[in-house]
């Protein structure tokens, strides 16, 4: 496709500059990172491969073999380039560059706080971690697991999940190779930057949620989790118990970094909460998981409970009030607080 035929969409002072061609997860996401910024909210995208355009663009993303914060440029192509997030070690793509110089002006904005702000800087090095590098480490064909070390061990994988993420949902958003392109270059370069617009909004629609999950919903429960650790040891001598008094919150991530401050062999191994914020809410008993996305708990509910309910559930576990015991193990309820304790207490004795 001719290079001239690069389309300026929605014109403004303020340009963005990426490549043409087959787009991907990294440079969808800069540009929607980018135009969440007020120097960015009424920019104009330049897609194209062209120096002498890109050089008229205020900002150049995953393109152009340069990167230099100083003068907006953003390219991870160089053959010398090895910059990763700090105290991380994936190489950077075009969304990790972006996300690294101003991913804490876009939540500093979020949480109308300065830049500077302890919160901003959690913030930013959580959502990197659980978003951003893997799209840094997918655009730049990084496995999650030592290749070598998975075929050492003789490991298979039991299905496919390759279509199973944001990279490859971006990639089906492309023009499919036998897909009519218009003859006119210029209307032709249109189709394809209208594909790519929406695949940056996609990418957005994800970036955001994780946004609004870690600053409105995350961060607020750090100091409820906090309380509740410092009040463990009231429910059990070890502070293998943590209790939720008024609802449960997002806990995960703050109970294994406060295990960690905390330095003790003894961990957490049921989160006791109750299931509504309701004087006579009925109360769950959840497993703590070995690490935050594992299906394997620490220590799961009693064997002999699982899959049981109600009456039966209360003959077997010697607890009056059961509701059940789901068959892996994982969690279990209660009718009332005082009956989810003493299946809790049961259960750390049952090996």
């Amino acid at each position: 496709m001719a290079e001239h035929a690069a389309k300026r969409i929605k014109a403004s002072p303020v340009s963005i500059g990426t490549h043409n061609g087959h787009f991907h997860a990294d440079e969808a996401l800069a540009v929607y990172m980018l135009r969440l910024l007020p120097t960015y909210a009424a920019s104009q995208i330049i897609r194209t491969r062209d120096p002498a355009l890109l050089q008229t663009c205020h900002t150049v993303v995953d393109v152009g073999g340069e990167y230099d914060p100083s003068t907006n440029r953003y390219d991870h192509h160089q053959r010398t380039f090895n910059t990763t997030f700090p105290n991380r070690s994936t190489k950077l793509s075009s969304a990790g560059l972006v996300y690294m110089h101003l991913g804490k002006a876009i939540i500093a904005q979020q949480l109308n706080a300065t830049e500077d702000a302890e919160e901003v800087d959690v913030i930013w090095q959580k959502i990197y971690e659980n978003f951003i590098e893997a799209i840094d480490a997918h655009d730049n064909g990084i496995s999650a697991y030592d290749p070598k070390a998975i075929a050492a061990a003789g490991l298979e994988k039991r299905f496919s999940d390759g279509g199973f993420s944001l990279g490859a949902m971006v990639s089906r958003l492309n023009p499919n190779w036998n897909d009519l392109i218009p003859s006119d270059p210029v209307q032709a370069q249109q189709a394809e930057d209208d594909k790519f617009l929406v695949a940056s909004a996609r990418m957005g629609e994800e970036f955001s949620r994780d946004l609004d999950y870690f600053t409105k919903s995350w961060l607020p429960a750090r100091d409820i989790v906090h309380k509740a650790y410092a009040k463990r040891l009231e429910h059990d001598p070890k502070g293998r118990l943590l209790v939720f008094d008024g609802q449960s919150v997002p806990w995960k991530d703050h109970l294994y970094n406060l295990e960690e401050q905390n330095g003790s062999d003894a961990k957490t191994l049921y989160v006791l909460y109750p299931e509504k914020p309701m004087p006579d809410a009925k109360w769950r008993i959840q497993a703590v998981p070995v690490t935050k996305d594992s299906f394997e708990s620490r220590k799961p509910l009693p064997e002999a409970w699982r899959g049981f309910r109600d009456e039966k559930l209360d003959e077997i576990s010697g607890v009056a009030g059961g509701v059940f015991v789901h068959a892996g193990g994982f969690i279990g309820g209660n009718k009332s607080f005082e009956g989810a304790k003493d299946m809790a207490l049961k259960a750390l004795d049952i090996y």
